[in-house]
């Protein structure tokens, strides 16, 4: 049932609305978002774009439930997040959305299959071996549950923390520069990886990137600028979101 709850309010994986964070008091306040209301539609990838400091990766934060907005709501589906209580949120975090950061956080004495478990461990239970083989085989990772770390590539390091945001089988995911430690070709396959969930298991994939390259594998473009979406692309090409950047200063 929690994984239906995902696609309902009109197709909409996650939603924003008039959303504001501010960090600070008085005349100090810095006001990263600024009344952002946005929707994700089921089983897409949108790419958050914008100049530094334009409140992109607070956007992703505040969506995904690692930050609370000042003002405004979040929802996954027909749910309202942005209110709960820390608890009720942090179990629905961990059952519900996956977050994938730019770097990769193993930990390097343990072994891959381990660090898929550990956030599982964290919470107080342990994810099933079946789970976390699957996960590891989704992200092409089949064999390897017994590396270290420090014996794979980045790239193949990469594939383990985006295999440990998939073990619970969350519904969206959650990226923030994922690429942004790996040289392009490596990067160039995480990307297909990310694109290849959405296509093939129906996924909602919402990442943060600097790159235009990495925004063309995209459905969806939303960019910002001092802490407001001023613009969107649908379909977009590598030149057509250079372009528009330019435009922004990013």
């Amino acid at each position: 049932m929690a994984e239906m709850a995902m696609d309902v309010a009109g197709g909409a994986a996650v939603r924003a609305e008039g959303l504001h964070r501010e960090y600070g008091r008085g005349a100090a306040a810095v006001r990263a978002l600024r009344g952002v209301s946005v929707a994700l539609a089921s089983g897409t990838f949108t790419a958050v774009m914008g100049p530094s400091g334009s409140g992109k990766t607070t956007l992703l934060h505040c969506l995904a439930g690692m930050d609370r907005p000042t003002r405004g709501s979040v929802w996954w589906g027909g749910d309202e997040v942005s209110r709960l209580s820390e608890r009720r949120l942090a179990e629905l975090r961990r059952s519900r959305v996956g977050f994938v950061f730019q770097a990769f956080n193993l930990m390097p004495g343990m072994t891959v299959a381990q660090n898929v478990e550990l956030p599982g461990r964290l919470a107080g239970g342990r994810p099933e071996r079946g789970r976390v083989l699957e996960a590891l085989d989704r992200v092409g990772l089949a064999g390897r549950e017994r590396h270290r770390p420090g014996q794979l590539s980045g790239g193949q390091q990469q594939r383990v923390a985006i295999a440990r945001a998939l073990v619970s089988r969350p519904r969206v995911l959650f990226a923030d520069e994922p690429t942004g430690a790996l040289d392009r070709a490596t990067g160039h396959e995480i990307l297909a990886l990310l694109r290849a969930g959405v296509d093939r298991e129906g996924r909602t994939c919402v990442m943060v990137t600097h790159d235009p390259v990495a925004a063309g594998y995209a459905d969806r473009v939303l960019l910002l600028a001092d802490g407001l979406v001023v613009d969107e692309l649908d379909r977009p090409t590598a030149a057509r979101v250079g372009e528009r950047l330019s435009r922004l200063g990013g």
